[in-house]
């Protein structure tokens, strides 16, 4: 019979930081969370190997009193909260008193710290919980902290690290998110002596996701607020055509803190979902400010998961503000035919640029040796046609005028009615060579000409924003000129510098899909019979289902009653159903509903219905009349999302008169 016996103290640190450390990102992330709590305004991360040999934060906050450090590394010991009752109202990301400790357990620590009222700094040692020494030592104001050979003592944890790119990767991405939910901190991140991330603390949301996710992202973004008595929201999400595959950019942050809801990734998805094709998921950047009496952080200790006391309201809040914030633009995708090739062109640019930047260094050493020793020496300037452009006039030219280098004459003497100025005559040979005259390239700070901005704006291929005249409202309707129909399923209107095509099955699709749910919201259905009556076989989990929604079925028009056995009887169905309600779709309306199982949303069954009626749409490869595309025009006018189809396709895009010109070269 096995024996009860008390751990000792060693053996229970070891299992504490077991619960808390987990790799190096676990480390960097207590540090880092501890410098925001102690008020920096700048912190610096830097490792190494991937962080499992050394993890070094700096910060300029509040440090640590000499006589509080070791106190500092007790289990359980924090300056977060004094009592339980402080757990309803903490307001700090940190607060359980377990990370240094849980650190000092694991790996090799050495920790400065400074005070602003203190002469000098402390410099405290510690390894796998044992106190090594204290000493005073001259520091700036602040805290580093500095952990060296993390699991050296548990071999075994050690084993089960990845590579170090890999643990690396994860303390990356961890920065990242820490940075942007702490716009106000600037933070740099140094990876192997390589600086990887720097952001500047100036409070902009904006700038910070630009430099972590780049310039696409950066600029399909739509500003978010809401708020009401307990909660507002602040932020960013991206419009449906920055997609992704994973949830890897739904990023929400809740006083400060980075974590993961159920609640609120639902909430942001059911937003998204008439504007996205399924299986995509959005980009989000949401910052939440919430009384802290109203959440529970106290839930796991990581704290990446949280309670919140009104799920409902934080869920519908999250709702509508998302959903107002994608009514207010036309999200219409604008076809970009050129950024490929600017893609293309950019790429040769920088590989002739890198090329002529690895030049040999004996060879410059040689050839600046050569013109010291010969300064007097006339040379003699190459003839017009022969010199050959400067990488930076390329680059230049290419960017203010249009020009792609495909598109460069052969020579620089600009032949063939390309010349901006006219070839020095070889009559002349001693005249000087004029470089060609060219505009004086544009500081960030100053205002560029006006074509010369709408022509950099217009090759940033980002999704179209129509701002005042937008294709689909009432005032507008009257100035769209209806060319015709392409493929029997296309439809292209012209209006204001822009041709939309428009997708006849998917706009119709939409159109119904938007009418049947109102009726089925509002009880506006009728029931019709059907005779013969459809029967249905259904297994045991298909008939619990029908049971469970017989009501439902019965409320909105259907008439189903047993038919003995497994077999049930369809006598009845909705009225505007009634001429696509076959075998096959009410199969495949329940086989649907059983994906939702366990779903709390009411109005799940409508969904279902209505997306039925989405078998009735006109198909592609149909000849419509005019008369008949004006009316699809104007139903569209009439819907609350008429931009995707209720699978998240499109119904309507755009290309821009610009966008055609320039690929029949009337503009370079």
């Amino acid at each position: 019979m096995p024996h009860i016996n008390v751990l000792d103290k060693n053996t229970i640190d070891k299992i504490a930081a077991g619960e808390v450390i987990e790799r190096p990102a676990s480390v960097v992330k207590e540090l880092l969370e501890n410098a925001i709590d102690a008020k920096a305004t700048a912190v610096t991360v830097e490792i190494r190997d991937g962080g499992i040999s050394f993890i070094r934060v700096t910060d300029n906050g509040c440090g640590i009193p000499k006589e509080e450090i070791a106190l500092a590394f007790l289990r359980h010991s924090t300056s977060k909260i004094k009592s339980a009752e402080d757990l309803f109202t903490v307001s700090s990301l940190g607060f359980r008193g377990e990370a240094l400790s849980s650190i000092a357990a694991v790996s090799q620590v050495e920790i400065i710290t400074k005070t602003a009222n203190s002469l000098t700094g402390t410099r405290y040692q510690i390894e796998g919980g044992t106190e090594k020494s204290l000493e005073e030592v001259g520091a700036p104001e602040g805290t580093t902290f500095i952990a060296r050979n993390l699991f050296f003592n548990t071999p075994v944890r050690r084993k089960f690290l990845k590579t170090p790119q890999t643990e690396g990767a994860h303390v990356a991405d961890l920065v990242e998110k820490i940075a942007l939910s702490h716009p106000e901190v600037s933070i740099r991140f140094i990876q192997n002596n390589q600086n990887k991330l720097h952001t500047s603390g100036n409070h902009n949301l904006k700038d910070i996701i630009y430099t972590v996710f780049g310039r696409d992202i950066a600029s399909n973004l739509l500003p978010v607020k809401a708020q009401n008595d307990d909660v507002s929201i602040t932020g960013f999400i991206g419009k449906p055509v920055i997609a992704r595959s994973n949830r890897n950019y739904e990023n929400y942050f809740i006083n400060g803190r980075y974590i993961k809801s159920s609640i609120v990734a639902r909430a942001i998805e059911e937003a998204y979902k008439p504007f996205m094709m399924q299986h995509k998921y959005p980009f989000t950047m949401l910052h939440f400010s919430i009384e802290p009496e109203f959440l529970d952080v106290n839930v796991h200790p990581s704290k990446m998961e949280l309670r919140f006391r009104d799920g409902g309201g934080i869920y519908n809040l999250i709702l509508t503000a998302l959903q107002a914030a994608l009514a207010e633009k036309e999200l219409i995708p604008e076809v970009d035919l050129e950024k490929k090739e600017r893609a293309e062109t950019k790429k040769a640019m920088d590989a002739m640029e890198k090329k002529e930047q690895e030049r040999p260094e004996p060879f410059e050493k040689k050839r600046i040796s050569f013109l010291q020793e010969h300064p007097a020496r006339e040379w003699k300037t190459p003839a017009p046609q022969q010199q050959a452009p400067s990488l930076s006039l390329v680059r230049e030219e290419s960017a203010l005028y249009g020009h792609s280098l495909r598109e460069k004459p052969a020579s620089y003497g600009y032949p063939q009615g390309h010349s901006r100025q006219e070839p020095v005559s070889p009559a002349h040979p001693a005249a000087a060579v004029k470089e060609p005259e060219r505009p004086a390239p544009f500081s960030k700070g100053e205002d560029r000409p006006a074509a010369v901005q709408d022509s950099l704006q217009k090759e940033d291929g980002q999704q179209l924003d129509l701002f005042d005249g937008k294709l689909l409202q009432p005032e507008s309707r009257k100035r769209h000129k209806l060319i015709g129909q392409l493929f029997d399923t296309y439809w292209l209107v012209e209006f204001d510098e822009h041709l939309y095509i428009i997708d006849q099955h998917a706009a119709h699709e939409k159109v119904l899909y938007e009418r049947t749910m109102a009726s089925l919201k509002s009880r506006e259905y009728t029931s019709q019979a059907v005779n013969p009556p459809i029967i249905l076989t259904l297994n045991r989990n298909e008939e619990l289902l029908l049971q469970t929604h017989k009501e439902d079925f019965y409320r909105i028009g259907f008439e189903i009653e047993p038919f003995g056995g497994r077999e049930y009887a369809v006598r009845g169905v909705p009225g505007n159903l009634f001429s696509i309600a076959k075998k096959e779709l009410l199969m495949e309306m329940i086989d649907g509903l059983s994906e939702e199982a366990g779903s709390s949303k009411p109005d799940m069954i409508f969904e279902k219905i209505a997306s039925m009626s989405c078998k009735a749409a006109v198909k592609g490869n149909h000849q419509m009349s005019f008369a008949e595309a004006n009316e699809l025009i104007d139903q569209l006018l009439t819907l609350d999302n008429p931009y995707a189809c209720p699978h998240g396709r499109p119904t309507i895009i755009s290309m821009s008169r610009y966008e055609l010109e320039k690929k029949f070269k009337r503009i370079v």
